[in-house]
């Protein structure tokens, strides 16, 4: 008998699995989001002088242009990019790089992208870097229509100053969601990341809030409005006569430079400093609000700061407590500095 070993098949994955940056050359972690397939870089000013060789991890066999510890500067407006194909060559999958060095903190909420197949919105700044996340990414799993108006989160020409708005509704869950417990949608808008991989196994940490902050704020201000809806429902979609919906805005300064997420952004000993609207009821007009910021007593603050802003149109939203119809519009957000 004459046998034969056959070679293994190769591998039909091309996927980035991590990026090493010199970390002297970063204010923050790297984050990689394989759904949007974006490399968010939070660099240094020396970063920008020097330019950065990411080293690329990639799946088994995998190959990558520009290849991995290739010296790229951000000298110009041409976007970065990394095409990986896979050890098969039957894939290929292109990853944009955006970076992130924020040097004011003033968020208006003029201008909004929309996500090309999904179609939710989403703010972005200048140039047209993304900083804000909400839950949109996660409801798009629960088999909405593919519509801006569809979905919790969006922009509104209902604002304060200027012709946009961020617009964050309670909305009705789908038979999918409902499914697994979930009657409600809270609409949500924070600084940070969504992190679809987690949405369904594990909600409370998808959400990944936080950008990299340098020196320490002194208040929180901006201008909302808010109108609750009508029928406040627990988690089993039981009225609750009595209990009246409200909104939540916060401010969070922690350690970094990891995120924080919604199982501890409330109680983790890496916060240094918060700033909360106490009162989240209704508002039939635009109220201006300017909140300090309370640091903790004896509180360590490391070199690698985070600042993370959160507000949800129902603030018991994480836990799908809330009421179908609450509206909460906000504009003109701000962290303001210690001088």
């Amino acid at each position: 008998m004459q046998g034969c070993i056959k070679d293994a098949p190769q591998n039909p994955e091309a996927d980035i699995e991590s990026v090493t940056v010199d970390p002297h050359l970063l204010t923050g972690n790297v984050f990689i989001d394989q759904i949007n397939r974006t490399i968010t870089l939070n660099l240094t000013n020396e970063a920008y002088d020097s330019g950065i060789s990411p080293v690329l991890t990639l799946s088994r066999g995998a190959s990558v242009k520009p290849a991995s510890g290739t010296l790229i500067k951000f000298d110009g407006d041409q976007e970065i990019v990394y095409d990986v194909t896979s050890e098969s060559g039957e894939n290929t999958k292109r990853y944009t790089v955006k970076v992130v060095n924020i040097g004011h903190w003033d968020f208006a909420f003029q201008n909004w992208a929309s996500h090309p197949t999904d179609k939710y919105e989403y703010p972005v700044e200048d140039a047209g870097l993304q900083l804000w996340s909400s839950g949109n990414p996660g409801v798009a799993l629960s088999g909405v229509p593919a519509r801006s108006d569809a979905y919790p989160t969006r922009s509104t020409t209902d604002g304060y100053l200027g012709t946009k708005a961020a617009e964050l509704v309670t909305i009705k869950g789908t038979p999918l969601s409902e499914l697994i417990g979930i009657r409600l949608y809270a609409g949500s808008l924070f600084l940070g990341n969504f992190n679809a991989s987690q949405a369904m196994l594990n909600p409370l940490a998808a959400t990944e809030f936080g950008e990299p902050y340098k020196g320490l704020p002194k208040s929180f201000t901006g201008y909302y409005k808010y109108s609750a809806g009508p029928d406040f429902i627990n988690k089993a979609g039981q009225v609750q006569p009595g209990v009246k919906d409200k909104c939540s805005i916060y401010a969070v300064l922690f350690n970094g430079p990891d995120r924080l997420n919604a199982t501890n952004i409330m109680n983790s000993d890496r916060i240094i400093a918060r700033a909360d609207l106490q009162d989240g009821s209704d508002k039939s007009s635009f109220t201006r609000f300017d909140i300090p910021f309370v640091y903790k007593q004896n509180a360590v603050i490391s070199k690698n700061l985070m600042m993370a802003i959160v507000t949800s149109s129902s603030a018991e939203g994480d836990q799908y407590r809330g009421a179908i119809g609450s509206r909460l519009v906000v504009d003109s957000l701000r962290i303001v500095p210690l001088l």
